[in-house]
């Protein structure tokens, strides 16, 4: 058997991929639900999302969403909907192209004629930091008011904390980019246009809500694990439930929970690989939900790196995105501003008011206001690659490889396969 741990939707989407193997395996998820950060919930007749407010209807997410027929549930976002920078008091359309970024007011004249050299300076190094590498392919305007916000804004992190091989040299390879970030783009015509945003009728937890339905029993929630050691058959995990102690002889154990919990699992059997997963950086987050009525259209904002002062990272738009009226989600604190996200939740949800009049002129009612971590992928991340564990060992998740639902489907089904296929190829590695 093998034993999955954690029902968050890397454990859930692993666990589809081995049913459709036709494994033997169980998810263990400590809560009384499956989903992990992925949580949705009515609040004055609003649909309200923790943790991501919505994905992108990639080819993975698609057949996954025909799947577990949810078709029907899926909302796209509006083609054409902007993405904004706030800067110097406005907020300030993203180009996406490069006509619209000649015409653009985002960066001053002399910003954009500085990118124009991108192409005859040096390509990525590992060893960099990603601020670093920024500056001097982009120049520091284009990086401070577009690329720190937009890149940084995904891990809720300071790119000048992160390093070129650790959180960006994939998304580099992936989009065939070498030495120049410009020429690709321009070969491809100048036009970024990713698969559509899109979310579901009642939140994103319908997705891990219809997995963990779709595996049945094989989920079993409340299943709180208390350890892992070694067995006979390979390992044992000892769980505490409603109807008290029990045992899962496994052949395999995948540890898809949050980096905290593997590392407390992995201490006994794997003590230098504890050590590791224990000290990799999650960023404090606050996010808050409002109630405000405005003209404003888009996906929402991202706060330039110039506005230093500002608690205010983030918002996004869920009216004009999904048609959710009146619903907006501002995110606050982050790397840049840890102390704020710590803030009790009222004075939480009273800056973020405070923060969102200020930028964008109107006033809010606050609907709920929570405080999230996120995996900063900075730093620390350093000595992960050289992280092993012993055979029949895995680990899994937003922090372990590349973040996103789309990345998640993808390290399920590769997991999934090395472990039907019975080969363990990355047998003593951190995999």
């Amino acid at each position: 058997m093998i034993v999955v741990i954690g029902g968050g939707i890397t454990g859930l989407a692993l666990g589809h991929a081995l049913q459709r193997r036709g494994a033997d395996f169980a998810v263990l998820e400590a809560e009384p639900r499956a989903g992990g950060v992925i949580r949705s919930a009515r609040v004055d007749g609003r649909v309200l999302d923790w943790g991501p407010q919505r994905t992108r209807l990639t080819r993975g997410i698609s057949g996954l969403v025909s799947a577990l027929d949810l078709e029907d549930e899926v909302l796209t976002a509006p083609e054409g909907l902007e993405l904004f920078i706030y800067r110097d008091g406005r907020l300030r359309p993203v180009p996406f192209s490069p006509g619209a970024f000649a015409r653009s007011d985002v960066v001053s004249l002399s910003g954009k004629l500085r990118m124009l050299l991108e192409p005859l300076t040096a390509g990525p190094r590992p060893d960099e930091r990603v601020a670093t590498f920024f500056r001097r392919k982009l120049g520091r305007e284009v990086y401070e008011t577009l690329v720190a916000p937009l890149y940084g804004g995904l891990y809720a992190s300071d790119p000048a904390d992160m390093e070129v091989g650790l959180s960006l040299i994939h998304v580099l390879r992936e989009f065939g980019i070498g030495r120049s970030l410009l020429l690709p783009l321009l070969r491809r015509g100048g036009r970024i246009a990713p698969p559509p945003a899109c979310t579901f009728r009642d939140g994103m937890q319908a997705l891990p809500d219809a997995l963990a339905r779709e595996l049945g029993g094989r989920v079993r929630l409340g299943s709180r694990v208390r350890g892992i050691a070694r067995a006979d058959s390979g390992w044992r995990v000892e769980i505490e439930d409603a109807a008290g102690p029990s045992a899962l002889e496994a052949s395999a154990v995948v540890l898809t929970t949050p980096a905290p919990v593997a590392s407390e699992l992995l201490r006994p059997v794997a003590p230098g690989a504890a050590t590791v997963i224990g000290g990799l950086r999650y960023n404090p987050l606050g996010v808050v939900h409002l109630d405000a009525e405005t003209d404003l259209r888009g996906l929402g904002f991202q706060v330039s790196f110039t506005e230093r002062t500002r608690a205010l990272r983030g918002v996004t738009f869920n009216d004009s995105l999904f048609g959710r009226p009146n619903l907006y989600t501002v995110y606050l604190g982050g790397a840049l501003r840890p102390d704020v996200a710590e803030l009790p939740e009222d004075e939480l949800a009273e800056l973020a008011v405070d923060e969102f009049r200020a930028t964008t002129g109107f006033v809010g009612r606050p609907l709920a206001a929570e405080h999230e971590r996120v995996p900063a992928w900075d730093i620390t991340w350093r000595g992960l690659s050289d992280v092993s564990l012993p055979a029949g060992l895995r680990v899994a998740g937003n922090w372990r490889s590349r973040p996103g639902l789309p990345g998640r489907l993808a390290e399920a089904e590769r997991l999934a396969a090395e472990l039907v296929d019975g080969s363990d190829r990355n047998a003593g590695a951190a995999s």
